[in-house]
């Protein structure tokens, strides 16, 4: 195992001096604060608790829509037929966008009114046109969550209808808030649409943070009479100068809510703790090559090693303050020796970011370019040598 150190200076990007903020205590059940772009957690209460998606629920009916609009099976621009389950599906006059069997819908008005207007309707419709019915859609979102590692979730209906075997949890609800917006970036502005007019009505979004603040972009709302008012909000701010500008994301998950204003102005509280209380930094940009370690039995004698993404990590601004000219410090553990023939992507080892001796993140160090093998004199000659190296050492 070989390790070495490379060393990432951060002083040039750290936030204004200021006093560390504890996590704000919010009047809600449960809630998680996640930053997308590092995927580091900053604050949480009771985020594996059990709870009432709600309309929540339409997260994950998206995103099983998306799934099946990526598979080919069916487009946005096609007809989809209402059927009477979807006409009647339950749900308040504010959950609905008034589907009337005969009167044409396209797969795209179905997206947009349910998670514009919430439309129950809509999620039924869609459901149905996706896999046939909706308790065969039902069985995808549950295979879906499972393999996303929603632990505490379980999904008994697409519309987000009270139901005894229909739960999901603040962190699980994070995970996938944090899956659609990386795997379906196409549909990002679907979160964010203000209103939505369809059958010669107008509906507006009941996710009152995207008129209060211009960062936010997204995702969800849900509110049941038993378990309360609740919210997926996404934001994201530009931060970082020069070559590393970015977009900073958070995702705060809020459930339980005494009410639509109190839902606002917890979740706004929250993203705000999470952007004045941690600096994210870039320290690596996908392709930046690490090292350029031998390669054994190769037609080339080294190969340049490094990381196939963007490196972010969070780190309390407090904690970047007090580090002031001390690096970051990223230490790669490596396997050697490295043998031909060596794939593009291939693993060779693990970084290790640390801030004052604390672990921040860990991430795998792959080969960037394909090194074919050698020859026959070339394996044969480094076989002696590998096997000369470890006899003697």
């Amino acid at each position: 195992m070989l390790r070495f150190l490379v060393a990432a200076l951060v002083s040039s990007w750290l936030a204004p001096a200021g006093a560390a903020q504890a996590a704000p205590t919010l009047a809600a059940r449960a809630w998680v604060l996640v930053d997308a772009t590092s995927g580091a957690r900053l604050a949480s209460y009771q985020p594996a608790a059990r709870l009432e998606p709600a309309s929540l629920t339409k997260l994950m009916t998206a995103y099983v829509a998306f799934i099946t609009l990526n598979e080919n099976r069916i487009r946005l621009d096609e007809t989809v037929i209402v059927s009477p389950t979807a006409f009647k599906a339950p749900g308040k006059v504010g959950a609905r966008m008034f589907l009337e069997p005969g009167r044409p819908v396209t797969v795209d008005q179905l997206l947009r009114g349910m998670l514009t207007a919430s439309a129950n309707d809509a999620a039924v419709a869609l459901a149905e046109h996706s896999a046939g019915s909706t308790e065969a859609f039902v069985g995808r979102m549950n295979a879906e969550a499972l393999r996303l590692g929603m632990k505490n979730t379980q999904f008994a209906n697409p519309t987000g209808q009270s139901d005894a075997q229909h739960y999901s949890s603040a962190e699980d609800l994070a995970v996938l808030a944090l899956q659609l917006s990386a795997e379906y970036p196409q549909h990002a502005a679907l979160f964010a649409q203000r209103e939505f007019a369809y059958n010669n009505i107008s509906q507006s979004n009941s996710n009152r943070l995207l008129w209060v603040d211009p960062h936010i972009d997204g995702m969800k709302t849900g509110q049941l009479a038993a378990p309360g008012w609740s919210i997926v909000a996404s934001a994201a701010r530009v931060q970082g100068e020069g070559q590393r500008t970015f977009k900073r994301r958070l995702v705060a998950v809020v459930l339980g809510a005494l009410n639509d204003g109190a839902r606002t102005q917890e979740t706004l509280r929250l993203l705000n703790y999470g952007y004045a209380a941690f600096d994210t930094v870039q320290l690596y940009r996908r392709g930046d090559v690490l090292a350029n370690p031998p390669v054994w039995k190769g037609e080339q004698g080294s190969v340049p090693v490094g990381v196939d993404r963007d490196v972010f990590v969070t780190v309390p601004s407090d904690e970047l303050r007090a580090l002031g000219s001390e690096p970051l410090r990223s230490t790669i553990e490596r396997t050697d020796p490295l043998l031909a023939p060596l794939q593009r992507g291939a693993t060779v080892g693990h970084m290790t970011v640390s801030a004052g001796g604390r672990s921040v993140a860990n991430v795998p160090v792959v080969a960037l370019a394909h090194i074919e093998a050698g020859g026959l004199l070339r394996r044969a000659y480094d076989s002696i040598m590998l096997w000369w190296g470890k006899r003697s050492g």
